[in-house]
């Protein structure tokens, strides 16, 4: 029997309330709530939407529940479940947007602010060690990590622009090696 578009919009909304820390926090709560308990999908399946979602443009987190909601209900489906991920953001963001107007002079605010830059910039590090261990693994990819690097630090040319030129680079084919 199919889901209720009310049920499957529910269940995401309420891993949407949960997951704190973006898409790769929301995977074990995926695995548990709509593999193990709901049997909605299995591993492998959401395995395959957390895949297609991190090279699809947008949040892992939505990308892999709007495919989730598809595989439920097709398009209604998709929709219920996007929606539902992305409510407690939307109200939580607004909620946060309404107080900070009042208490935006107040010090401790400011403090605040000041204290989650830093911690957001450590996170962020962190990451980019993460990635960076993971992906530069061959004289290849370091080779376009470090024109990168150069092309966006002293000639400044857009990210986008990088991409591109990355993308091209990528195919050109590697040299044949002269055998000693």
């Amino acid at each position: 029997m199919p889901q209720s578009l009310w049920s499957i919009y529910m269940q995401f909304f309420k891993m949407g309330v949960f997951t704190f820390g973006g898409g790769y926090a929301m995977l074990p709560i995926l695995q548990n709530e709509v593999v193990e308990k709901k049997h909605w999908i299995t591993q492998e399946e959401l395995l395959n939407f957390y895949s297609i979602g991190q090279c699809t443009p947008g949040m892992i987190a939505v990308n892999a529940s709007s495919f989730i909601g598809y595989k439920l209900r097709k398009l209604p489906g998709l929709i219920s479940a996007t929606l539902g991920v992305i409510s407690p953001s939307i109200i939580i963001i607004l909620l946060i947007a309404m107080l900070l107007r009042q208490y935006m002079d107040n010090q401790y605010v400011l403090w605040a602010f000041a204290g989650i830059r830093i911690s957001v910039i450590a996170l962020i590090i962190n990451t980019v060690f993460d990635l960076a261990q993971k992906s530069l693994r061959n004289y290849r990819s370091i080779i376009i990590f470090s024109l990168a690097a150069i092309l966006l630090w002293f000639c400044r040319l857009s990210a986008i622009t990088i991409v591109l030129l990355a993308v091209i680079i990528s195919f050109i084919p590697d040299f044949p090696r002269r055998k000693r």
